[in-house]
């Protein structure tokens, strides 16, 4: 059964504060079958009710407190509240550290630490990409390739194609190269350029169908990370086409 498109919900992170029942009741509306939280910590126990209520699957979460030094233990049970296994480090660590191999190693020894203490809640860590993991380059090759190599084998990758793509990277050879590690990708489009706001997806300059083809089994998952349109329209635009390229 494939899975249901998913929203991710730092793309709606204003709107939520306003509206939290009436959003995630749009997004349903919509025909999404699942979300991705960004903060588990932010009232896991009523969101997660919410959700089911509505027939919301969630389908990872980020961990946003990880890398701001909160509580790993709190942040993982959080997760589990929430009914996924899946925990992802969504970036926010320093961009220098990928410059370097040195660099790369310290991210590589942190995540592998989390993804142990994630094992011990009965989670998986992931590790969700910017573009400077793909600007950066050590001997020639691109930091998240780097990087991937160093992770234990059980820590996956949710890539964010929008931003390899504007980190310089080939899309597609970068989604085969990590096929085994590839559970999930983020969705979106525009210009590629940086600082340029996001367009629904199938508006932008994005190859999207490639990126699909080349990860049919990763968890398709929408998201804006800034919107020059209304909101929710692109939203609702971005569903319909990825919908009419692999009907769910």
């Amino acid at each position: 059964m494939p899975k249901p498109l998913a929203v991710q919900l730092y793309s709606v992170r204003d709107l939520l504060s306003a509206d939290r029942s009436g959003v995630l009741r749009r997004l349903a509306a919509i025909g999404f079958g699942a979300v991705e939280p960004y903060d588990p910590c932010d009232d896991p126990e009523g969101l997660w009710r919410v959700l089911d209520d509505l027939g919301l699957e969630v389908c990872a979460s980020h961990a946003v407190g990880l890398v701001r030094g909160g509580d790993a233990a709190e942040i993982f049970d959080a997760v589990r509240t929430l009914g996924t296994e899946l925990v992802i480090v969504p970036g926010g660590l320093p961009t220098e550290n990928f410059a370097t191999a040195d660099g790369i190693a310290r991210v590589a020894d942190l995540l592998n630490e989390w993804a142990g203490a994630a094992r011990g809640h009965g989670l998986r860590l992931g590790y969700h990409n910017h573009d400077h993991e793909l600007r950066h380059r050590v001997d020639g090759r691109h930091a998240l390739d780097v990087l991937a190599d160093l992770l234990d084998p059980d820590v996956f990758l949710e890539v964010d194609t929008y931003w390899a793509a504007v980190g310089g990277a080939d899309v597609p050879a970068l989604l085969s190269r990590h096929a085994g590690r590839v559970r999930l990708l983020h969705i979106k489009d525009g210009p590629a350029v940086l600082g340029e706001p996001n367009v629904a997806v199938g508006a932008g300059a994005l190859p999207v169908a490639d990126y699909l083809a080349t990860a049919p089994d990763a968890w398709r998952i929408v998201e804006f990370d800034t919107c020059a349109t209304d909101l929710l329209a692109a939203i609702d635009d971005s569903y319909r086409h990825l919908a009419a390229l692999e009907p769910v």
